[in-house]
């Protein structure tokens, strides 16, 4: 019976060892096989670096305002007895806009002129009476500081009614009426908005740094969600004498045409200053680039026996220009570099080049609607 059972056993571990042995050897075939498998060759698509010659860009970010904008308001309390104009029309400079009630000012101002008139009269015939020495100097001037505040009061009750006649301070496009006929106004109550639309500014904020690069005349380019078609062009019109102390930025205005009204105060665009001076860089697509915390990187494509292999290289990055990005170190002009595909590869990898495939960069590329 024991030597049943040790026979047993030993040809138990007879079958183990010869498994053992049987996928031992499998597994050592698929490692030599491994060693010696190429993987197979990626298709990319590559672009050429390029010497070009760029015209230095700043840029920002900018906030449209009017020439000229402001919520017109009551100057004075009052009720509002008409309203003359309508909201989102433009109007010229001295437009009625809103009538308050002025019937006491009204009353008030004939009274006031009939006194004025009575004065006057008073003053003649003092002046006339002085002439012939039957009245004092005194009487005279009693007269006609009479006059004056007679002529005071009127002006006061006029100055009183215009203010309570509200007119357009200039011309532009009105807003959202806020005021109902009938309605009791406080001093200092909103009644319309008012924006001079055409022309138009842009401000923006630069560094302190790039101070010495600008002045008045520079073209600038604006874009962003806001403007429709192509660039806006606009000029730098004004540079603020001081800098901010707190963020050491200067505040800088462009000028800019908006016949079409496309641009309204308060909406906030992309600007480019371009500076005049330029300089010769290489450059190359901005999708060519891997970025990764450790340096940004490119694959640069080269000829060997195996066929076309990729190398990559560490690369230092300057200003971007639409779909190009400025190379400073780490590619040379003529170097070929993977524009698509280089997330897919490992260095030392072989390729195929598909220039089928390559998409069209642009400087000024324009995204078409989606």
């Amino acid at each position: 019976m024991k030597k049943k059972i040790a026979l047993t056993l030993l040809g138990i571990v007879v079958l183990f060892a010869v498994i053992g042995g049987i996928k031992a050897l499998q597994i050592k075939a698929m490692i030599d096989q491994g060693k010696t498998m190429v993987p197979p060759p990626e298709t990319v698509t590559t672009a050429v670096a390029e010497e070009s010659l760029w015209a230095p860009v700043l840029s920002t970010v900018g906030n449209v305002t009017a020439v000229q904008g402001v919520n017109v308001s009551a100057q004075l309390d009052g009720n509002v007895v008409a309203i003359a104009f309508t909201a989102g029309s433009t109007v010229a400079k001295g437009d009625l806009l809103v009538q308050m009630d002025i019937s006491t000012e009204s009353a008030q101002l004939r009274a006031a002129e009939a006194t004025k008139e009575l004065t006057r009269l008073s003053l003649e015939r003092s002046r006339e009476l002085l002439n012939n020495r039957t009245v004092s100097q005194a009487q005279f001037d009693a007269d006609n500081a009479a006059f004056e505040q007679a002529e005071a009061q009127v002006d006061t009750i006029k100055a009183t009614i215009q203010k309570k006649t509200i007119r357009a301070p200039f011309a532009g496009r009105l807003g959202v009426r806020l005021v109902n006929v009938g309605q009791t106004l406080r001093a200092g109550d909103q009644i319309v908005s008012l924006q001079a639309l055409n022309p138009i500014y842009v401000d923006f904020y630069l560094p302190q740094q790039d101070v010495a690069r600008i002045a008045t005349g520079l073209t600038v380019n604006i874009s962003g969600d806001a403007v429709s078609g192509d660039l806006l062009e606009g000029k730098i019109t004004a540079i603020n004498p001081d800098v901010d102390s707190e963020t050491r930025n200067v505040r800088v205005q462009a000028t800019f045409n908006n016949a079409d009204e496309g641009l309204r105060p308060g909406m906030f665009v992309n600007a480019k200053v371009m500076l005049t001076a330029k300089k010769t860089l290489i450059s190359i697509p901005i999708s060519s680039v891997l970025y990764a915390p450790y340096g940004n990187s490119v694959y640069i494509v080269e000829t060997t026996p195996q066929g076309k292999t990729v190398r990559q290289q560490l690369v230092r990055l300057g200003v971007t220009r639409g779909d190009y990005i400025e190379v400073i170190s780490g590619v040379n002009k003529g170097d070929e570099v993977v524009s698509t595909g280089a997330f897919k590869l490992r260095p030392g990898a072989t390729v195929i080049v598909n220039t089928a495939l390559a998409p069209k960069f642009e400087l000024a590329p324009k995204p078409t609607d989606s």
